[in-house]
C-alpha cells in the first residue's frame, strides 16, 4: 500500500490487530502532538485499554507526512503499551453532503485518504460527522448527495479500516442526529462490509434520547437495533454532557460531573448488548483520566 508516496508494509499492522481481548475495551481520545508515535504512549499514561487519535489537525491544513520511520515508531510505542486496537477521527470540517463542488471534492480526498492513512497504522476504524445540509433546502437532497460521496470513497477500498459514521447532536443543519438519519445514510451505503457506526452517547443524549433511567437505555438501544443494527456498532464514544437533554447542541462533559449521570454510565458498560462495543472518552483532557478510570472499575465481567 503507497501512503504519501511510500510503499508501506502492513503485513505486522494485521498481526497486532488480530489479538483479542476477553471483554470491550476502555480508553480516550488523546493528543497526537508532535507525532502520531507519541499517541500510544499518552493512551497508556491515561490508563487505556484501547486509544483514538487524530492522524491530522482536525481543524485544517495539509496532513503530516507518514514516513516509514514514524509508522514503525508507531508500532513500536503500540507494542511496548501494550494496546491492541486503536481508532482515529476524521478532520472536523468534512461534509459529505455539501452542495459545493469544491468542498465535495475536498471531503473525499480527505476522507479516502484518512481510511488509507488508517490502514498503514494498523487502525480499527476511522469515525467521522457527516456533515450538514450545505445550504440544501430539501434534508433527503442531503442524505443522497452524502450517501453518493460515501459509496464513491469506498468503491475500489480494500484496506483493513473501517469507515465509521458517527451520529450527530443535531444543531442547525448538520446530517446525522437521530437514529433515523443515521439509519437513511446505513442503509444507503452499498459497500457495508467496509464500515460500521460510532455511537456518540451524548450526541444522542442531546438530539433526544433520555438514556438516563434503564428504560431509557433500552428503549434508545431498541430504536438503534430496528433502524441500524446493533451488530454494525463498532466504537461508542462514552461522554457526559454539559448540555440539557434534547439541547441540540455537541458539548461534552466529565462522567459523573455532566447532566447524564453515575449511574447512567454503569448500566452503559455493562449493558449486555454492548459487550462487543469499544468505549472510548472524548471528555476534556484534565481530568479524562479519571473518567477512564471509573468506566473500567464499574466494568463487570
Amino acid at each position: 500500500m503507497v501512503v504519501d508516496g511510500y510503499e508501506v508494509n502492513v503485513c505486522y499492522t494485521a498481526k497486532m490487530t488480530t489479538k483479542k481481548s476477553k471483554h470491550h475495551l476502555i480508553g480516550a481520545h488523546v493528543s497526537s502532538a508532535g507525532g502520531v508515535f507519541n499517541a500510544p504512549l499518552r493512551a497508556a499514561e491515561e490508563g487505556c485499554e484501547v486509544f483514538q487519535f487524530f492522524t491530522r489537525s482536525p481543524q485544517g491544513g495539509k496532513a503530516p507526512e507518514l514516513t516509514k520511520e514514524i509508522i514503525a515508531d508507531f508500532y513500536k510505542n503500540v507494542e511496548a503499551a501494550q494496546l491492541v486496537r486503536w481508532y482515529t477521527h476524521a478532520p472536523y470540517f468534512v461534509n459529505t453532503g455539501t452542495s459545493e463542488a469544491r468542498n465535495r471534492m475536498y471531503t473525499l480526498e480527505v476522507l479516502r485518504g484518512e481510511v488509507e492513512r488508517g490502514c498503514a497504522l494498523g487502525v480499527t476504524g476511522m469515525m467521522f460527522h457527516p456533515g450538514s445540509t450545505g445550504g440544501r433546502e430539501d434534508r433527503f437532497e442531503a442524505y443522497k448527495e452524502a450517501n453518493k460521496v460515501m459509496n464513491e470513497i469506498l468503491d475500489g477500498y480494500k484496506g483493513s479500516c473501517k469507515f465509521l459514521i458517527e451520529n450527530a447532536a443535531g444543531a442547525g443543519s448538520v446530517i446525522g442526529a437521530g437514529f433515523t438519519e443515521v439509519g437513511i445514510l446505513w442503509k444507503g451505503l452499498k459497500h457495508k462490509a467496509k464500515a460500521g457506526i460510532c455511537l456518540d452517547v451524548q450526541h444522542a443524549f442531546a438530539s433526544g434520547y433520555d438514556w438516563r433511567t434503564e428504560a431509557g437505555l433500552n428503549a434508545m438501544l431498541k430504536e438503534f437495533d430496528e433502524l441500524v443494527g446493533l451488530e454494525h456498532l463498532v466504537v461508542v464514544h462514552a461522554n457526559d454532557s454539559m448540555v440539557e437533554f434534547n439541547a441540540r447542541r455537541d458539548r461534552h462533559q466529565h462522567i459523573k460531573q455532566g447532566k447524564i449521570g453515575a449511574a447512567a454510565f454503569t448500566r452503559l458498560v455493562n449493558h449486555p448488548k454492548l459487550k462487543h462495543a469499544d468505549f472510548i472518552c472524548e471528555t476534556p483532557a484534565d481530568k479524562r483520566k479519571e473518567d477512564v478510570a471509573f468506566l473500567k472499575k464499574v466494568r463487570k465481567g
